[in-house]
């Protein structure tokens, strides 16, 4: 890789020592002072600094907590206690930890729903959206492992819940489970590769969030016109506008993290975490982390298997349904980019897609409650009304995008957009 072709000049010989032989004070300043970003980008773009900033967070806590953990089933649950107790500050890097992970889910929740709304997987940002959509894979399963390590009642018996699943799939499935197992059973053989597993994922999703970062800084960052900048006044340097607008936004984020630290610590914890894991005693109710939930429910939902009529041949099992659907609600986003084909981006001028997006929330919000209870009675009905939902909206979106539907779904007329970004109302107060 070459030197940068206008290398900065510091007034400090050895930062400029250093920059002269690795120019990285030199691309600092090109990509995070000088960088324009369009100037009418609200409070939402600054979740993606924020959920890298808690990244970071969950990688240091994490580092520190794996100090102090014993991956055995003889010792794991005894491990993550002594730490609580015994261990310096153990309490804080176990709560900093475990509710970090909820506070990063919800940064990025906001960060997709902020790429929803305003279309930022569209021209020219297709491949920055399919890296975010693998981060968010990497995500869950990092969390997913992580659920596993406290050896608790819930986090044990969610591991055997949740892995006993790949084995729906045809001809390989009981193969899949027995490789997650390192054997017949959740045993120690799993939470070996679990701990493995879960210490080195979030490193690999530093590494992809750098790519991440590196096609966002490509194309630029879309803004909530979707109108792509086109002169210098539509922009402005990222410091100090953004950087102070971003730190703004972070401490008030850290703030609320912190007093859930202090204050509320456990109000996201059921009671089984508290009981060592016993594979001869299931619990009532096996919820995963609230985060799982949307997607826990759509695998609940469905409860008919497929079969040829009049023969006991099932063609689909409900389970495998449940698997499919699971999965494939995430691997979905990955094709949102050729799913909505209209040229607007942003959902304040498609006043269809707008209303679509917002009944979208509502989906996954009912979704969540219904993962949260027992499988039985009405929360099964919402959950498999809310499933129905969220796979509709995507096919909805590929008709009202397009030119609809014979007549039932209507093609979508969008509001005239600006011209520029500075003709944008919202940049003339």
């Amino acid at each position: 890789m070459s030197r940068p072709a206008n290398p900065e000049k510091f007034s400090n010989p050895c930062i400029q020592w250093i920059d002269e032989r690795l120019p990285i004070f030199t691309m600092l300043i090109k990509e995070y002072r000088v960088f324009p970003m369009p100037k009418n980008a609200n409070y939402l773009w600054s979740f993606g600094g924020i959920a890298m900033t808690m990244l970071i967070l969950m990688i240091v806590t994490g580092v520190f907590m794996a100090m102090n953990y014993d991956p055995n089933t003889h010792g794991a649950f005894e491990s993550v206690e002594r730490t609580m107790r015994d261990v310096n500050y153990g309490w804080l890097l176990r709560y900093a930890h475990m509710n970090g992970a909820s506070f990063f889910f919800i940064a990025v929740y906001i960060h997709v729903f902020r790429g929803l709304y305003y279309g930022s997987y569209k021209t020219p940002r297709e491949l920055l959206w399919i890296i975010g959509v693998i981060i968010l894979l990497l995500m869950m399963a990092t969390a997913f492992m992580g659920y596993a390590l406290p050896w608790s009642q819930m986090s044990g018996w969610g591991t055997t819940v949740i892995t006993s699943l790949f084995g729906a799939f045809p001809l390989v499935g009981d193969g899949l489970v027995t490789w997650l197992w390192g054997g017949f059973a959740v045993d120690n053989p799993t939470l070996n590769r679990f701990f493995a597993l879960h210490f080195l994922l979030p490193f690999v999703i530093l590494g992809v969030v750098f790519v991440h970062v590196w096609a966002l800084h490509q194309t630029g960052s879309n803004n909530p016109t979707g109108v792509e900048p086109k002169t210098p006044k539509d922009t402005v340097p990222f410091h100090p506008y953004f950087s102070t607008k971003d730190s703004f936004a972070l401490v008030v984020f850290l703030t609320l993290f912190l007093a859930m630290i202090f204050f509320a610590p456990l109000a996201l914890t059921e009671a089984d975490h508290f009981k060592q894991f016993d594979p001869m005693q299931t619990p009532d109710h096996i919820v995963p982390e609230w985060y799982f939930l949307p997607f826990y429910a759509i695998l609940r939902s469905f409860t008919l298997d497929i079969s040829i009529p009049f023969t006991n041949i099932i063609l689909l099992p409900a389970k495998l349904q449940g698997v499919v659907a699971m999965f494939g609600s995430i691997i979905l986003l990955m094709f949102l980019p050729w799913i909505d084909a209209s040229p607007v981006k942003s959902a304040r001028y498609r006043p269809i897609y707008r209303v679509m997006v917002f009944l979208l929330v509502i989906a996954m919000f009912a979704l969540g409650y219904a993962g949260s209870q027992k499988p039985e009675g009405l929360p099964v009905r919402i959950g498999q009304l809310g499933t129905a939902y969220y796979f509709a909206h995507w096919i909805i979106l590929w008709f009202i995008s397009r030119n609809g539907f014979m007549g039932v779904i209507p093609k979508e007329q969008t509001l005239p957009v600006p011209a520029s970004i500075s003709d944008d109302p919202c940049c003339k107060h």
